[in-house]
């Protein structure tokens, strides 16, 4: 591979890097404000503390569609530069629709779990994507 296909390759990683650490982020403060609201709702929070909860987790939810794709071009990008990588991201199922009807300790603890685990695997991701970043502006240099 030349030099200039090279650097072509690797400024196409950064310039997904530069679109997709921000929206990480993002997602990392909606789950961490959500998880806050969590602890809210298990010590005895109601109906609008779920309603908020749940707002920040359906931001973390839409910022994170535009993750995945960029995830995807991420990868194909990464693979160009003979740098394998794999990266997932699950969204919430049912736990939402038994965080409302089911409202009780037991439901918020389990809806905190997931939400623990969301943010867990959001940091990560952000930890991660700094390294490929990194990695990247050394290669260019």
């Amino acid at each position: 591979m030349t030099d200039e296909k090279n650097l072509k390759e690797v400024n196409d990683v950064l310039r997904v890097l530069d679109e997709l650490i921000p929206l990480v982020e993002k997602m990392e403060h909606n789950f961490r404000s959500a998880r806050n609201w969590g602890f809210i709702d298990i010590v005895g929070g109601g109906f609008l503390t779920n309603l908020i909860k749940h707002a920040k987790l359906n931001s973390a939810a839409d910022v994170s569609y535009r993750v995945n794709e960029l995830l995807e071009q991420l990868r194909r990008e990464l693979n160009d530069v003979v740098m394998p990588a794999d990266f997932t991201m699950n969204d919430a199922t049912f736990a939402t629709f038994a965080d409302f009807v089911f409202d009780g300790f037991l439901t918020d603890v389990y809806m905190q779990s997931k939400i623990m685990t969301s943010l867990n695997q959001v940091k990560e991701l952000h930890r991660r994507l700094l390294v490929i970043r990194s990695e990247m502006n050394r290669l260019k240099n």
